[in-house]
C-alpha cells in the first residue's frame, strides 16, 4: 500500500510540475501580444519611455482610428477574408475528394500516386515561389482573388489528414451501401461527408487560419492597393515621422483577433479531428 501510495505522490508531483511548466511556456508565448495589445492603448509618450511602461497610464482608442483611417483596413480585411474563406472550403472539397478515391477505391497506382502527393510536403514552398508566379502571371491572374488562391486550393497534408479518417470506416459500410443501391456520389454525399465533421472543421479552420496570416504570396501577385490582403496592408502604416508603433500595434491586433476568436470557438472540435485523423495508419 504505501509502495503505491508513493507512486500516485510522484505521479500527482509530476503531473503538477508539467502543468507548471506548460502555464509557463504558454506565458511566454503569449507576453508579446499581450504587450502588443497594451501598446495599442498607449499614447504615443508612454510607448518608447524609459524605464518601460507595461500598462497604459492613459487608455485611449486613438491609435486604433489613426490605423483605420491611415489604410483602407477594412478593405484588406474583405479581401482576406474572401481569400482564406474560399481557398478553405475548395481545400476541404478536394482532400474530402482525393481521401475518398485513395481510402474506398482500388485502382493500379493507387499508393505510388498516394506517396508522390505525401512527397510533395517535403518540397519546401519557397523553392517553387518563383515558378508559381510565372505560372499564374501567364494565365492572367495577376491582381486578382484567383491568382491569390491559386497555391492554396490543394494540400497534400490535409488530404493525408482526410484519407487518415476516412480509413477508420470499416469497407463492409461502403458494400452495404452499394448493396442497397446506393451510389458512390450519394455515399460521399449523405453517408460519409456527415460523418467526418470533426476532421472536415480541423481542416477548414486550420486552412482559415493559415491562409489568413500569409504575407509573401499575396504580396508578389499584387500590385493593386485595392486587392491586397491584410497582412500586406499593416506593413503600409507609414507616417513622416517614421514608424509610429501605437497604431502598427492596433492594427496587429485588429488583424489578429478574428483568427484567436475562431481558434477558441472551434478548439475542441480541432483537437478531437486531429486525434480522429490519426487514429489508423
Amino acid at each position: 500500500m504505501s509502495k503505491l501510495n508513493s507512486t500516485l505522490n510522484k505521479r500527482k508531483i509530476f503531473d503538477i510540475l508539467y502543468q507548471v511548466f506548460a502555464i509557463t511556456l504558454g506565458l511566454f508565448v503569449i507576453l508579446p501580444i499581450i504587450y502588443a495589445a497594451l501598446i495599442s492603448f498607449m499614447p504615443a509618450n508612454q510607448i518608447l519611455r524609459r524605464p518601460p511602461t507595461f500598462i497604459p497610464k492613459k487608455w485611449i482608442l486613438d491609435n486604433y482610428k489613426l490605423a483605420i483611417n491611415t489604410t483602407t483596413l477594412g478593405r484588406f480585411m474583405w479581401n482576406s477574408l474572401i481569400l482564406a474563406g474560399i481557398s478553405s472550403v475548395v481545400r476541404v472539397i478536394t482532400a474530402a475528394m482525393a481521401a475518398f478515391a485513395f481510402s474506398f477505391y482500388k485502382f493500379k497506382g493507387r499508393n505510388l500516386i498516394f506517396m508522390l502527393f505525401m512527397g510533395t510536403i517535403m518540397i519546401p514552398g519557397d523553392i517553387v515561389l518563383v515558378t508559381n508566379y510565372q505560372t499564374v502571371a501567364r494565365m492572367g491572374l495577376i491582381n486578382t482573388y484567383m491568382g491569390m488562391m491559386i497555391v492554396f486550393l490543394c494540400s497534400a497534408a490535409n488530404i493525408f489528414m482526410m484519407r487518415q479518417y476516412f480509413l477508420t470506416f470499416s469497407l463492409t459500410i461502403k458494400e452495404a451501401a452499394t448493396v442497397d443501391g446506393c451510389s458512390n456520389l450519394r455515399f460521399f454525399l449523405q453517408i460519409l461527408l456527415p460523418l467526418s465533421t470533426p476532421v472536415m472543421t480541423t481542416i477548414f479552420i486550420s486552412a482559415f487560419i493559415g491562409t489568413w496570416n500569409t504575407y509573401l504570396w499575396p504580396m508578389l501577385v499584387t500590385n493593386d492597393n485595392r486587392m491586397r490582403t491584410v497582412q500586406v496592408g499593416v506593413t503600409m502604416l507609414n507616417f513622416p515621422d517614421g514608424v509610429v508603433y501605437g497604431p502598427v500595434m492596433a492594427a496587429s491586433i485588429l488583424v489578429l483577433l478574428p483568427t484567436v476568436l475562431i481558434f477558441l470557438f472551434f478548439q475542441r472540435k480541432i483537437v478531437s479531428g486531429i486525434m480522429g485523423g490519426a487514429v489508423k495508419g
